[in-house]
């Protein structure tokens, strides 16, 4: 899987990004520590590379990843992605007591279950391991199954509560929980995955920050 930061939500300059909506050269004044995989523990490393820069605006969107493992055994526990959540939050209001922080709440992954499951190309790409602990045997509807799924979601309204609640106690956060409400497409995931946004993806969840970001006030 190969990182494509021109067409990114946040910094993109081939889609209709946050970095171009807000700024007049995003080229040259946004900066991009995204990596394809990342979890939360990579978070602080991530914040500590931004903070070089002193950005005015730092965007976060993680989470999907810790629970997309092989196994839901294997999911990142909450206790562990509050604590790097809390570190690399810490760090940048340390470091930039300014800087405004918009993080948006973890995808919807059943959803992306839900769009999927009758599409034949996303059945067979989805079997060479993508998301395995929401995305494995597709089709079957046996308990075991959608107790798995189940427990995915669990997890993933964990992680969105965690960061409600770290980003709630921050006066300079913004914590978007449309992101997970949003009723996203097959249009919207990449056509190679069937897991990453598409171009139009990447589009929609910019328009979502940009929103966020310039409300008079915070989200509810």
């Amino acid at each position: 899987m190969k990182d494509c930061p021109e067409v990114s939500w946040a910094t993109g300059t081939r889609v209709d990004s946050v970095a171009r909506k807000l700024l007049a050269s995003p080229q040259t004044s946004s900066w991009n520590y995204a990596r394809t995989g990342a979890r939360m523990a990579d978070l602080p490393a991530q914040m500590q590379s931004a903070i070089a820069h002193k950005p005015q605006l730092v965007t976060v969107l993680l989470g999907a990843n810790d629970a997309c493992r092989t196994d839901v055994a294997d999911m990142t526990p909450a206790a562990s992605f509050r604590a790097d959540f809390e570190a690399a939050v810490k760090n940048l209001r340390t470091s930039l007591p300014k800087s405004q922080l918009y993080v948006a709440s973890v995808p919807d992954l059943q959803r992306l279950w839900s769009q999927g499951r009758t599409n034949g190309w996303a059945k067979t790409v989805w079997k060479l391991g993508i998301c395995p602990s929401m995305l494995k045997d597709s089709e079957s509807a046996d308990p075991a199954t959608e107790q798995r799924r189940a427990q995915v979601v669990k997890r993933v309204a964990e992680y969105n509560a965690i960061l409600k609640d770290v980003c709630g106690r921050d006066a300079l956060c913004r914590y978007d929980g449309t992101v997970h409400g949003y009723d996203f497409t097959g249009e919207a995931l990449s056509q190679w995955d069937w897991f990453h946004p598409s171009k139009k993806g990447q589009g929609e969840l910019a328009a979502l920050a940009y929103r966020t970001i310039t409300a008079e006030k915070p989200p509810a």
